[in-house]
């Protein structure tokens, strides 16, 4: 089985420019999750809202059109859906949908970005808090799955310019603080798993200034696992070629 999980930066523009047919050829998913969708299910053209051979699950922005928004395509019926953590200031910005199978949890989150103002980077600190708690208790009846942006870089291996970046947010030590505790309490980084030092592996690239052809990225896209899980992992990728976006997607396989 194969997993992805792409912030595709608004799902109809994924559409409309020609990218959703390479992205499932590309990447041949039997369950994807989209994030920063930007639109509700009835603003979808037909052959996004029934793909077949997928059920679609969405979790749109309840506050703002246009916004946010993330999304579970699969190809296995989920056992039962969740929408949220059941913190309204957290769940009406359609930040989080989950999936439950036999073997496991699969969250998919759109982790808030900490710009615009203290208020904001506040926000994605208690979001933070919030989430993994939400997560060890999920764990304590199945292994949990959880791949999003994250919006933060964990290790200066993590992002092409480290140093320029220390005071910016997505690379703050006290984010960066957050993915530690993440892994101090037994979920495991899928991709440095496989791939401990391997430099220059991003999943983000700032469109202004066409980052992308120059590789100057982050990597602050994730699929984390808990420990007890990991000896079901395969392989975990990132699939730099793929565009449409101004993230690439990523995926892990089990």
């Amino acid at each position: 089985m194969k997993i992805v999980s792409w912030n595709v930066n608004g799902l109809r523009a994924v559409h409309r420019n020609g990218y959703w047919e390479a992205f499932l050829k590309g990447t041949k998913p039997d369950i994807f999750c989209f994030q920063e969708i930007k639109a509700e299910p009835d603003q979808l053209p037909e052959d996004m809202l029934n793909l077949g051979g997928f059920s679609a699950f969405f979790s749109p922005c309840k506050i703002k059109k246009g916004y946010s928004g993330v999304a579970i395509y699969s190809r296995i019926e989920p056992l039962s859906v969740i929408y949220g953590m059941g913190i309204k200031e957290f769940d009406d910005e359609g930040r989080l949908i989950g999936a439950e199978y036999d073997d496991f949890w699969l969250l998919n989150i759109y982790f808030p970005n900490g710009g615009r103002g203290p208020e904001r980077l506040d926000f994605k600190l208690r979001y933070y808090e919030a989430f993994l708690a939400f997560c060890e208790e999920l764990r304590k009846t199945k292994p949990v799955v959880f791949c999003g942006d994250v919006n933060t870089a964990h290790f200066p291996i993590d992002l092409a310019r480290p140093k320029e970046n220390e005071k910016t947010t997505g690379f703050l030590e006290i984010e960066r603080k957050w993915l530690d505790e993440v892994i101090e309490a037994g979920y495991i980084d899928t991709f440095r798993h496989f791939h401990p030092q391997q430099a220059e592996a991003y999943t983000y690239w700032d469109t202004l200034t066409r980052a992308r052809e120059r590789n100057v990225g982050w990597r602050i896209d994730y699929f984390f696992v808990s420990k007890e899980f990991i000896k079901n992992v395969k392989k975990a990728e990132i699939h730099s070629t793929v565009y449409g976006s101004d993230h690439c997607p990523l995926s892990i396989t089990v």
